[in-house]
């Protein structure tokens, strides 16, 4: 699991932290990306701003998503990265506190492959992170484009 990158797309530094702690817990030493909104987000995945000299042919194996961002919201990213070929297959999961029916059904419509609710219990939501960890970033197969 060395090799491949987390972006975790996250506003709230708390979340962040607790993100980062609860992946090292479970043993997952897999670097992480962090961007502080959407706009950031889609710099670093397509070599943009502060991101202009990064390898853009290396991308990450999993996208952790919050949909309440600044700048541009988390369905905005989404959309923006389902539209581009480079990105359209890497997975994308929806973590985020919303509990609203309309977020979850336009974040599938939107081609994300997972939906998960932020728990608010601090051993929960580790569990939660461990879980979707060892899936995307162990069980998963990614495409041959991804898997560089």
């Amino acid at each position: 699991m060395k090799n491949k990158i987390i972006l975790l797309v996250e506003d709230n530094p708390d979340d962040q932290v607790l993100t980062i702690q609860a992946l090292k817990n479970s043993n997952i030493i897999n670097e992480v990306i962090i961007a502080d909104d959407g706009i950031e987000a889609l710099d670093y995945l397509f070599g943009r701003g502060k991101y202009a000299r990064r390898d853009t042919t290396q991308f990450p194996s999993v996208i952790l998503l919050d949909i309440n961002l600044p700048k541009m919201n988390g369905l905005e990213v989404l959309k923006e990265i389902r539209q581009n070929e480079k990105t359209q297959l890497i997975p994308v999961v929806i973590l985020t506190t919303s509990k609203e029916e309309q977020d979850l059904i336009a974040s599938y419509k939107l081609g994300a492959n997972s939906y998960v609710q932020k728990p608010v219990d601090f051993n929960q939501f580790a569990e939660a992170i461990k879980h979707l960890g060892l899936y995307w970033l162990l069980l998963n197969t990614l495409p041959p484009s991804l898997e560089k």
